[in-house]
C-alpha cells in the first residue's frame, strides 16, 4: 500500500533510544477510516532486545529508594500535564474517542496514575509478629521482582498503560510494555519525556506490535517473571496457557457484563443521566460500561420512556468537536461485530427503541467513512441472548423488567463474567443487601465510576484475576520475604 510522506512513523523504545523496526502495521483514524500512522510489527527479536535493557537497568533501578523513585514519577507526571492538550488531541485521533472525554477523563487520568503511585510508594508498611516463649522475631521485608510485562489495551490507551507502569515502577521494577497496536501514539509520545524525567535507560522500555508476535514474545520469555494484562477474556486464556511452563504471576483485567439495577425508589432524575453516560461514555468501550439495564416493572415504561428521548439527544460525530457526546468505535471490524449484535436482537424479536437500524445518522463530510453508531437501546429481549450474554463493547444497552430483589440478583448474576454493577435505590437496607449478593468486584450505588485508586480493582468470574490499586498493585509488583531472627 502506497502511503504519503505525511503518516506519522512510530519507532520502539529500547535502553532509552527510539529503535526503527524493519516492518510496520497500518493505523487507522477511527473517525476518517483513513490510515494516519504507522506501528512497529515487532516479534521475538525486538522483545529480546527490551528485555535485555531492562534487566541490565533492573540493579540500579530497584537499589534506589522509594523516595526517588517517587521523584521521578512525580515528575514524568508533571510532564504529561505540561502536554495536556496535545495528548488529549493524539488521543482522540488515535482512538476515535471524544476530545472531551481524552481531555477530562484520558489524560488527566494517566497523570494522577503516576502522582498517586509516587505517594502510595512512600507510605506501605510491612509486618512484624514477637514469639516471647521461644525468644523470635518475624518480620517481612518486600522486594521489586524484576522485569514486569505489561500489555494494555485500546479503548483508554494512556490510562491503561500508565495504571500498570507506575506501580510497576514506583516498586522498583522496570518494564518491557506492549500497547494495542490500535492506539500506540500517546505511548510513544510518553516515551519522549522518560529521559527529561529522570528515568534512567532501561527502566522503561515499549515494544509495539501485534498480541500474536510481540506480545506472545513477551509472555513466553523465560526471564520476565510476572505479566499484566487487560484486554479480552479469549486473550487471557491464551496468556495463562502460554504462560504456565514458566509459573508466572499474572494479573488479569478481563471484559464486563456489567448490570444496573433500577429499584422503583429510584431517583430518576439522577439514575438517568448517570446510566446514559454508564452505557454510551468513550462509545461504550470501557470494561465497566452498563450493558444490562434492570428497571423494576412498577416504574419500567417510565424510565424507558425517558431513557430513550435522552439517549437520543445525544450527539455523534467527529470526535474532534467539543459538543459531540459519542465519537467513532475503534475499527470497522469492531463496529460490524457491534451492529452484528442488534442485528440478533432483532431476528429474536427484540425491540429496538432507538440508535441502530432506527433513526438515521447525519455525518460531517470529512467522516463519512469513519466507524460511528448512534446510541441503541433495545428492549424485550431475553436473558438467554447473545446481546444480554456478551460483552458487546459498544453503545448498545438492553433494558428489561424484574419484579423483585430475590430475582433480580439471580439474573443480574446470571452471565460468566463479574466485573462491576450498579444499584440505583433510596432504601440504604436494600442497597447493602444487593451489594453483597452481586457477583461482582465494583458495586457502585447511586453512582457510576467514582474510584478511590487505594482500594481494589478487578472482576470476579471470567472478568478477571487479581486486584489492581494501592495496596493490591504494591503486593503483585513485589516478592515477599519473611525474615526470623532468634535472640
Amino acid at each position: 500500500m502506497a502511503h504519503s510522506k505525511a503518516l506519522l512513523v512510530l519507532e520502539n523504545f529500547i535502553a532509552g533510544k527510539f529503535v526503527p523496526c524493519s516492518s510496520y502495521i497500518d493505523s487507522y483514524n477511527p473517525s476518517t477510516g483513513e490510515v494516519y500512522c504507522r506501528v512497529p510489527d515487532s516479534g521475538k527479536e525486538e522483545v529480546e532486545a527490551a528485555v535485555k535493557a531492562a534487566k541490565a537497568a533492573f540493579p540500579i533501578w530497584s537499589s534506589k529508594s522509594p523516595l526517588e523513585r517517587s521523584r521521578v514519577l512525580n515528575k514524568l507526571a508533571d510532564l504529561i500535564e505540561h502536554d495536556l492538550e496535545a495528548f488529549a488531541q493524539a488521543e482522540s485521533k488515535d482512538q476515535g474517542k471524544t476530545i472531551t472525554f481524552a481531555r477530562t477523563v484520558d489524560i488527566p487520568r494517566a497523570v494522577y496514575n503516576f502522582r498517586f503511585f509516587a505517594s502510595s510508594i512512600l507510605h506501605h508498611m510491612t509486618e512484624c509478629t514477637q514469639m516471647a516463649t521461644v525468644g523470635c522475631v518475624h518480620y517481612t521485608s518486600r522486594t521489586p521482582v524484576g522485569v514486569a510485562g505489561l500489555i494494555s489495551p485500546w479503548n483508554l490507551p494512556l490510562y491503561l498503560l500508565t495504571w500498570k507502569i507506575a506501580p510497576a515502577i514506583a516498586c522498583g521494577n522496570t518494564v518491557v510494555a506492549k500497547p494495542s497496536e490500535m492506539t500506540s501514539v500517546t505511548a510513544w509520545m510518553m516515551c519522549k519525556l522518560l529521559e527529561k524525567a529522570g528515568v534512567p535507560h532501561g527502566v522503561v522500555n515499549v515494544v509495539f506490535g501485534m498480541g500474536a508476535k510481540a506480545g506472545e514474545a513477551l509472555v513466553c520469555h523465560p526471564t520476565v517473571p510476572l505479566i499484566s494484562f487487560t484486554g479480552s477474556t479469549l486473550t487471557a486464556q491464551r496468556i495463562t496457557e502460554k504462560s504456565a511452563p514458566h509459573c508466572k504471576r499474572l494479573s488479569l483485567e478481563l471484559g464486563g457484563k456489567n448490570p444496573a439495577i433500577v429499584f422503583d425508589d429510584a431517583d430518576l432524575s439522577q439514575c438517568i443521566p448517570i446510566t446514559l453516560r454508564s452505557s454510551f461514555a468513550n462509545q461504550g468501550e470501557i470494561c465497566l460500561c452498563t450493558s444490562r439495564i434492570f428497571v423494576q416493572r412498577g416504574i419500567y415504561s417510565e424510565f424507558l420512556k425517558k431513557f430513550v428521548a435522552e439517549a437520543k439527544k445525544w450527539k455523534v460525530g467527529n470526535p474532534l468537536d467539543p459538543t459531540v457526546d459519542v465519537g467513532a468505535l475503534i475499527s470497522k471490524e469492531h463496529l460490524e461485530k457491534v451492529r452484528s449484535y442488534v442485528k440478533k436482537a432483532q431476528a429474536e424479536g427484540a425491540q429496538v427503541l432507538c440508535g441502530e437500524g432506527v433513526d438515521s445518522l447525519a455525518l460531517p463530510p470529512g467522516n463519512q467513512k469513519g466507524y460511528f453508531m448512534l446510541p441503541t437501546v433495545i428492549a424485550e429481549v431475553k436473558d438467554d441472548s447473545c446481546c444480554m450474554q456478551e460483552e458487546i463493547f459498544g453503545p448498545v444497552t438492553c433494558v428489561v423488567a424484574f419484579d423483585t430483589e430475590e430475582e433480580v440478583i439471580e439474573r443480574a448474576n446470571s452471565v460468566k463474567y463479574g466485573l462491576a454493577a450498579t444499584v440505583w435505590s433510596s432504601n440504604v437496607g436494600r442497597v447493602h443487601r444487593v451489594a453483597q449478593k452481586l457477583q461482582a468486584g465494583l458495586v457502585w450505588t447511586n453512582c457510576w465510576l467514582i474510584r478511590d485508586l487505594n482500594l481494589p480493582f478487578g472482576g470476579m468470574k471470567a472478568s478477571g484475576i487479581g486486584r489492581e490499586g494501592g495496596k493490591d498493585s504494591y503486593e503483585f509488583f513485589t516478592e515477599v520475604k519473611t525474615i526470623t531472627i532468634k535472640h
